[in-house]
């Protein structure tokens, strides 16, 4: 039987407010993990904690799901989603030939709070590039995350769980607040870990081989030294 924090449908000002689910975050619990992986599946967007902020998880390549995740935000077409992904074997199906400097950062730096950009495959859905033709990927540093994407069988979207331009969420019960009744199920797997994005890393152009885009929880100089120290014999 599955073992629910919060079962209750919440009501505040006759807004349906979202279900809470509670999942052990060094154990997480394989039912619960199944049904988060389950209701993905099935096309919902859920609240899911990472390494870094909340997240809204759905399965990118159901163009509903997506188009669901850019109304829940209200965020703009224009801007592609980022996928969390369980290995590098999964980003060599989302992706196109991928360029070395992947395989040294994903080798030093995955798990954890690095996303790289990438020249997508053609198998994603041109919503979750925005027609960029580019895809950010990152293996997350958090068990629940990566438990449900490797239940799922399938990457899941990442991008934060806010309104655009609205603060990240930290806790679910945030989520929960700021989103109310946009969203139906989120994961609780406690406060994130840490209160900044992760680090992006541009990777799509052979010139300039990788460009830091966004610094976050990974400092662009601990980058510049990795690739100065001679990142091929890294890993």
């Amino acid at each position: 039987m599955l073992r629910f924090a919060a079962l209750r449908v919440y009501r505040k000002d006759a807004l349906v407010r979202a279900e809470i689910i509670k999942i052990n975050t060094e154990v997480p619990e394989p039912s619960l993990i199944r049904y988060a992986a389950d209701q993905i599946r099935a096309g919902q967007v859920l609240g899911m904690p990472t390494d870094t902020f909340y997240g809204l998880a759905a399965d990118p390549l159901n163009l509903r799901a997506v188009e669901r995740v850019y109304e829940i935000k209200s965020r703009s077409r224009h801007k592609p989603l980022s996928l969390l992904i369980e290995s590098t074997d999964q980003a060599e199906d989302l992706a196109k030939p991928l360029p070395e400097e992947f395989y040294q950062l994903a080798r030093r730096f995955w798990p954890g709070p690095l996303t790289l950009i990438v020249r997508a495959a053609s198998r994603l859905p041109l919503k979750v590039t925005a027609n960029t033709g580019n895809v950010a990927l990152r293996i997350p540093g958090s068990k629940i995350p990566l438990a449900v994407v490797r239940a799922a069988g399938l990457p899941i979207t990442a991008t934060s769980a806010n309104l655009s331009g609205a603060a990240e969420c930290t806790t679910a019960v945030e989520v929960r607040d700021q989103l109310q009744d946009r969203i139906s199920i989120i994961v609780d797997g406690g406060t994130s870990p840490r209160e900044i994005a992760s680090t992006i890393v541009d990777l799509t152009n052979p010139e300039s081989r990788w460009k830091v885009i966004r610094e976050g929880a990974i400092p662009s100089q601990e980058i510049s030294e990795f690739f100065a120290q001679g990142s091929t014999t890294a890993g």
